[in-house]
């Protein structure tokens, strides 16, 4: 705005003077380009009323070359204004994006770089005790005197309960892993516990070693036989007395009939050897670790599991039945997502809820025929489908909870 004075007096003095130029010729310059720039500019930044006089001046004087001057003045101006502020705007996005293309390899590498040290760590703890653990099982096959292998066995799980400690301190203080457990208080450490679980990472074994270290005795799962050959840990399980299956598949067994059941013979003698000492054995029921894919594929009936397979349970209880004192439910429940080993390596939020529920083992469960008895792996099967369908309801229940 001009100031308050009145509307023709807004247009006299020397602007006014400056501004009333033009002939007739100023009809066929109207369109100039810049005097329509210099017009349109003057639409923004002044009076519209100025605006109006300053066109019919230009129209109606004697020269308009003033006013295109000004105007050739204003379209520099506003052409330099505008390609500095282009050249501005990209030099930040530049350095913007050169500074978070930077943070982001700084981010990528500090993230490896933990994962390596941590992994590290229990490479080293896995090493450290390998060594005491290799030679107590080598003595342990040569010696033949029972007595003697009791012993060695006793000293066997000390040094493998020592192990899992030093990880469950690497994973307090190394990692991001927030443990909670509800159930552990009537739990033993000197009884025989066939413990179930569902299996969603490989997160869920060094989770379950921690929590039920020396709570319970030493944790053993079934480990499939290939596993042996896989460095260190192979051996490492072998001398720990893990029990190895193996299975067969049906295209296998329908070209090779003779080795019906021989899997579940092999497991069974490897679950013999625990006769003597206090046992604590892992199975993950569903023979695999949880993916929406796998559940759709299987259609299983569960929104959070897959459906249970019976053969290793089936083949603990007709071993062991009687020396167990009960069956240890667990349900593991990841409330945000279930998180991969070497996401939790480099420092990945793993928050874990573990419910604990111990289970009378019934003695149909003992005294039936697996292999031999149809209508006692169909009984089987609905009982356990039952632990899985509440299963699946304290998962849906603790994700809820959780704000999931």
């Amino acid at each position: 705005m001009l100031g308050t004075r009145s509307d023709e007096q807004r247009i006299t003095g020397c602007e006014w003077n400056f501004f009333t130029v033009a002939n007739k010729r100023a009809v066929a310059r109207l369109h100039n380009v810049n005097f329509v720039l210099l017009v349109r500019c003057l639409h923004v930044f002044a009076d519209r009323l100025v605006v109006t006089k300053l066109h019919t001046a230009a129209l109606e004087q004697d020269r308009i070359e003033p006013v295109c001057r000004i105007a050739d003045a204003l379209q520099c101006v506003l052409y330099s204004h505008a390609l500095c502020h282009v050249l501005t705007v990209s030099r930040i996005r530049l350095k913007y994006s050169s500074l978070q293309s930077a943070k982001s390899r700084v981010k990528t590498f500090t993230r490896n770089f933990r994962g390596v040290a941590f992994f590290g760590g229990l490479t080293v703890n896995t090493i450290f005790w390998f060594i005491p653990l290799f030679f107590l099982a080598v003595l342990k096959l040569l010696l033949p005197v029972p007595a003697l292998r009791r012993l060695i066995t006793l000293a066997l799980m000390w040094c493998g309960e020592n192990w899992i400690s030093f990880n469950t301190l690497l994973m307090r203080y190394g990692a991001k892993v927030d443990i909670e457990s509800h159930g552990l208080e009537n739990l033993k450490s000197d009884g025989w516990y066939l413990v179930i679980a569902n299996h969603q990472t490989w997160v869920d074994i060094l989770v379950l070693q921690a929590v039920f270290n020396r709570r319970v005795p030493f944790l053993k799962f079934f480990i499939k036989q290939q596993l042996i050959w896989f460095p260190v840990l192979g051996v490492a399980w072998w001398a720990l007395d893990m029990p190895f299956m193996k299975r067969y598949s049906p295209s296998y067994l329908a070209k090779n009939p003779h080795m019906k059941g021989r899997d579940l013979q092999t497991t069974r003698r490897a679950c013999e050897k625990f006769r003597d000492t206090p046992t604590s054995i892992l199975n993950f029921i569903e023979g695999t670790r949880f993916s929406e894919k796998k559940r759709d594929n299987r259609k299983s009936p569960y929104q959070n599991l897959l459906q249970p397979r019976a053969g290793g349970f089936a083949v603990a209880v007709s071993s062991m039945g009687e020396l167990f004192t009960s069956i240890v439910d667990v349900t593991l429940v990841y409330p945000d997502v279930a998180t991969r080993f070497w996401d939790m390596c480099c420092g990945a939020e793993v928050r874990v809820i573990i419910d604990i529920r111990e289970r009378k083992l019934e003695q149909w469960l003992v005294q039936g025929d697996y292999e031999g008895d149809r209508e006692f792996r169909k009984k089987m099967h609905a009982w356990l489908g039952e632990i899985w369908a509440e299963k699946d309801a304290i998962i849906a229940k603790t994700r809820k909870e959780y704000g999931r």
